[in-house]
């Protein structure tokens, strides 16, 4: 009679954007499969896996702490051993080798759906430490193992990987590497397996949404058409796109297809001309201004969100008073805006005029400050409108103008079903939330 093994057990902590969520989700697909016990007691998993972000300094801080409070659990759980997932150890792999000792297994994107291999690998390896990783070049299918971490009602659909634009402050390409879209088919047999499952809000996603297809003949446009014609009660929500590749062709289609969230997220990073060029963000300040007026022209009531870099080499506080004034101006219904990051490898890194970190973080106090008053003033206006909300959990939902975990929330009076759709009267205004009551 042979003797029957208990599985090993694995726990994970995922870091850093939706992008590197779905990663996780199908690491966690893969092991799950493969007949690993997960556990979210970290102090119960005998292999702790840290999928990390890699991107700024602050995230990067983050992935680091992470994986030393995890590196504890060898001595306050049953912890055996410590992989490094993610961007982290994809853009450092050999400095971390040196710099973190605590790490059993480095391993980069490439590795996601061999996960299972690496954990087995790593506990037989008995303190030989493993180190996998290459230019990424991996993209997930609709065939690939998962299990979702968002709550069940909406879910992150990554329809491409990698970018190809030249940001002189941004490390992604050097990490994700090139653009490379998944077919159309691929994305829609997903999306239709995730609405059957009775999602409701689908986010697409990628690290520029508005390249989608241009490398495989395909294009944004035709695929939310597309996504539109599967049967249900859905939204659909784009995330992450670039302003130098949205296209009439595209506004249109957002028009005409009215399970597609009048919600626009569209990161500007600034509005004055020099600084745009120096970013090489291939677009200025007259283009920007342009291209918002067509897509409110064309989408009434649309929600546009973005986000801005204060404190770039180089920035005068006149430049930054530009962006103020721009930022009043436009009204954006939500902002976010990060200091400057001085990033190594990238072009901005060698630039001279390096503007102090106090007042890069002052910067962004005062541009978040004037965004607050836009959005108090906006939201404002928006009491005693009707309005349809996502509700996440009993008595808080989502409007179309509210991507998960990063925009606002609509707090609603009455009972409405977690993971249904609500009709909503708002009655108040915060600076980002709103708060209103069942209609029906």
């Amino acid at each position: 009679m042979t003797q029957k093994t208990n599985p090993i057990t694995v726990g994970l902590i995922s870091l850093g954007c939706a992008k590197n969520l779905v990663d996780s989700e199908v690491m966690l697909g893969a092991l799950a499969r493969d007949g690993m016990a997960l556990t979210t007691e970290l102090r119960d998993a005998e292999v702790v896996i840290v999928n990390t972000c890699g991107f700024i300094g602050p995230a990067k801080q983050e992935s680091i702490d992470a994986i030393l409070r995890a590196n504890e659990l060898r001595q306050t759980g049953r912890c055996r051993a410590l992989i490094m997932a993610g961007c982290l150890p994809q853009r450092y792999p050999k400095e971390l080798m040196v710099e973190l000792p605590e790490v059993d297994a480095f391993i980069g994107l490439n590795e996601v759906p061999r996960i299972t291999e690496i954990v087995r690998d790593t506990l037989a390896k008995c303190g030989e430490r493993l180190y996998r990783t290459g230019p990424a070049k991996y993209v997930l299918d609709a065939s690939a193992p998962r299990l979702r971490l968002t709550p069940a009602h909406y879910a992150y659909v990554k329809i491409a990987e990698g970018c190809n634009h030249p940001c002189s402050f941004c490390s992604i390409p050097r990490i994700r590497g090139r653009h490379r879209s998944r077919p159309p088919a691929d994305v829609l047999a997903e999306v239709r397996a995730l609405v059957a499952d009775g999602v409701k809000e689908i986010n697409l996603i990628s690290q520029d949404t508005t390249f989608y297809g241009k490398d495989i003949g395909a294009s944004l446009p035709v695929l939310l058409r597309e996504l539109q014609s599967i049967p249900g009660d859905f939204w659909i929500r784009l995330l992450y796109t670039h302003p130098a590749h949205w296209s009439d062709e595209l506004i249109a289609a957002i028009a005409q297809c009215d399970k597609v969230c009048r919600y626009v997220d569209i990161p500007l990073q600034h509005i004055n001309d020099t600084m745009l060029a120096a970013m090489r963000r291939q677009t200025d300040g007259e283009f920007i201004r342009n291209l918002l007026a067509r897509i409110r022209g064309a989408l009434p009531g649309v929600a546009v969100r973005t986000t801005f870099i204060v404190g770039f080499p180089g920035e005068t506080e006149r430049q930054f008073s530009e962006l103020l004034e721009f930022i009043r101006e436009a009204r954006f219904a939500r902002l976010g805006v990060f200091a400057y990051s001085e990033e190594d490898g990238t072009a901005a890194a060698g630039l001279s005029g390096q503007v102090a970190s106090g007042v890069r973080q002052q910067r962004r106090r005062k541009a978040m400050a004037v965004q607050q008053a836009v959005s108090r003033e906006l939201l404002r206006e928006m009491i005693g409108s009707t309005m349809r909300v996502l509700m996440d959990r009993e008595g808080e939902g989502r409007s179309q103008m509210d991507a998960p975990d990063i925009d606002g929330k609509v707090f609603v009076h009455g009972k409405a079903t977690p993971g249904e759709f609500a009709s909503v009267r708002i009655t108040g205004a915060k600076e980002y939330d709103l708060k209103g009551e069942l209609t029906q």
